[in-house]
C-alpha cells in the first residue's frame, strides 16, 4: 500500500489563526496559510477541545489549509503537532487524535492535506453544527 504524501495540513481546533493559541504560534513558524477550507465531518464539543470525526454525510468542519514551508522539515514539524496532539503516546496513555489524509475542499478545488481525527468516543456530546469553531465559541460568549 502506498501512502499519499502531502505537505499540507488541515487545521480545525487549536492551531487555527483566529485562536492565537500557543500552538497556532508553533505551526506559523513551520506551515505557511493557504486559505479557508473545509472538511467532511462533524464537530463535537469536548469541553476544553473540539472533537473531529470523519463523515460521509453532508456536514463539514470548517477551518484551514497551511503547507509546509519547507519540505525537508516536514516530517520533524508534523511529529511535534503529532505529540501536541496526543498521537504519539506512551504505552499506558490514551491516543486522542489520529493523523490521516483526507479530502479538503477550497473555493472550488479539492486537494489532500492531513488532519487530525479525534480518536475517542463523542456519545452525548454537542455537536457544533456551524461546522466552525471558532463561530460556535463566539456565540457561546
Amino acid at each position: 500500500m502506498t501512502v499519499p504524501v502531502s505537505y499540507q495540513l488541515f487545521v480545525y481546533g487549536s492551531l487555527r489563526s483566529g485562536l492565537r493559541s500557543p500552538a497556532y504560534e508553533y505551526i506559523s513558524r513551520f506551515f505557511q496559510f493557504v486559505s479557508e477550507a473545509k472538511v467532511r465531518g462533524k464537530l463535537f464539543d469536548m469541553g476544553s477541545y473540539p472533537a473531529g470525526i470523519p463523515s460521509n454525510e453532508d456536514n463539514f468542519i470548517i477551518g484551514e489549509l497551511y503547507r509546509a514551508n519547507n519540505e525537508n522539515e516536514f516530517s520533524w514539524a508534523i511529529g511535534q503537532l503529532d505529540d501536541y496532539e496526543g498521537v504519539t503516546v506512551e504505552p499506558d496513555e490514551v491516543q486522542l487524535y489520529r493523523r490521516e489524509i483526507t479530502e479538503v475542499y477550497l473555493n472550488n478545488q479539492k486537494t489532500d492535506a492531513w488532519i487530525y481525527w479525534y480518536n475517542g468516543d463523542v456519545s452525548g456530546k454537542e455537536v457544533i453544527g456551524s461546522g466552525n469553531l471558532i463561530e460556535y465559541l463566539q456565540q457561546k460568549k
